[in-house]
This record gives structure tokens, sequence and C-alpha cells, in this order.
């Protein structure tokens, strides 16, 4: 049997994405590929990127792949500063990476891509309607031609869950470093046979991995991280930051 995990949205968070990579070390799983969303939002992109080029057997672009390293003078100031955190080396990699990744498993064809078919920039949440479920395994300018996918594996909404509709698998991985369904984060494991056939047997694994929360809110403070306070509670409390104030939500202050 062959093993791949797939890990998304790291965001920057090296604190979880290397507690992550050690768990997929453990298992003894060499291929990873990652769904992209590498940098922003937290504050180790730059190292985020010479990790994942290290250690991920394939990358697809992320929306924050996509517009983060373009140079644009309407970008908000914590945007300018994820973007100046990364080299221009960095950059032209995260601009370069495919759009979207295939591959055969125990007779199916898996499609990875961040978001959906049809735009790294179209969102699919868990709550979706049939069409938006449909349109995942269409074949699109993004996908390229080729058979319909069996299985479509992707990232983007940080929420993992995993939906099986006559025959059609979609999988959302969450996310490895800024998980929003629970504060921990999460990854896949595909197993199967490469090059096999719908004889041989084929798994879906979603593993969440603990790791110092607070150890990467600091790393975060001490670099001098805009949005540190919403990317603090999202971190420690899985709520996404459009809905803190809503809810009242705010930071602990630093530890004196």
């Amino acid at each position: 049997m062959d093993r791949v995990a797939v890990v998304s949205d790291v965001h920057g968070n090296m604190t979880a994405y290397d507690a992550v990579l050690a768990d997929i070390d453990r298992r003894g799983i060499r291929t990873v590929v990652n769904l992209g969303d590498v940098a922003g939002k937290g504050p180790r992109g730059s190292a985020a990127v010479a990790r994942t080029r290290e250690r991920c057997a394939v990358t697809v672009r992320g929306n924050w792949d996509d517009f983060l390293p373009r140079p644009d003078p309407e970008k908000n100031a914590a945007s300018v500063w994820w973007y100046e955190e990364l080299t221009p080396e960095d950059r032209a990699w995260l601009l370069s990476l495919p759009l979207v990744h295939h591959i055969e498993l125990s007779g199916r064809r898996i499609r990875f891509v961040h978001a959906s078919a049809k735009s790294v920039h179209t969102r699919v949440r868990r709550e979706h309607s049939n069409a938006e479920f449909d349109a995942m395994f269409a074949s699109t300018e993004l996908t390229g031609p080729g058979p319909a996918p069996s299985v479509v594996v992707y990232g983007d909404v940080h929420d993992a869950y995993l939906e099986t509709v006559e025959g059609r698998t979609l999988l959302n991985v969450g996310s490895a470093g800024n998980p929003l369904d629970e504060p921990v984060p999460s990854y896949a494991i595909l197993e199967g046979v490469l090059g096999g056939t719908g004889e041989d047997p084929f798994g879906i694994q979603v593993v969440r991995v603990p790791y110092d929360v607070e150890a990467e809110i600091e790393v975060a403070r001490a670099a001098g991280m805009p949005t540190l306070e919403a990317w603090a509670i999202e971190l420690r409390t899985a709520v996404f930051r459009a809905h803190h104030a809503e809810r009242g939500m705010v930071a602990d202050p630093p530890v004196a």
C-alpha cells in the first residue's frame, strides 16, 4: 500500500507545520502534497515556503499564494508586512505553482486543488449546494481536459470533512496552520496502490496534531506581526476573525 499525506493552509505557522510534518515522518510517509496558502496571516511565511520546497513533492497554488506575491499599491498594511517578509525568490516560486495536480490511486483518479475546480478564489464550504458539489468534479479551464475524478481533495476553508455522493468523494483536509473547525491542525492520509485498480483497497484518514499554540503566538508577537490579536484568537479558539467582534472575543494580554 502506498500512502500520501496531504496538507493545506499552513499560513506561516511553523510551530504547527513542523508538528504536522513530524507526525507524518513518524508514520513513515514519504510523499507529501501541499494544497497551498503556504504564507500570509502568520509570521513565518518565508520559512514555510522553504520547508514546503524541502518536504513536499507537489504544491498547488492557493489564493494567498496567488495574490500576496504580486506588487499592489492598494495592499493594506498587514498584506504589505506579509509581502515584505517573503523574499523575491519566495514570491516567484509561489506564483509558479500549478493550479491542479492529479494522481491515480487504487483505480481512482484523484484531483488536488486549493479551493475549487473553477478558481483559487472560488470558495466551497462544508454547507454547499448540489451544484457546487458537482462543479468540483467538472473539467474546467483550471483543471484542463481529462477523465473526471472520483475523488477531489481541497483546502481553503480550514474545515476538515469528508462527503461521498454516488461514488464521488469530496475531501477537505482542513488546515495545518490555521484551523477554523477546532483549534488543532489537521491533515489527511490517502492510502491505496499507485497505478492500481478498483480491486485494490483505498482509504482516507484525517489526522489531528496538537502543538504549542502559545509558542506560535509569541513568535508573531516578537516579530511585530500586524493583526496579532485576531491571529491569537483564531489559533486559540478556531473562530474566524470576522466573528470576533460580534462575540466580544479579545486576546489575552501577554504574560509579563
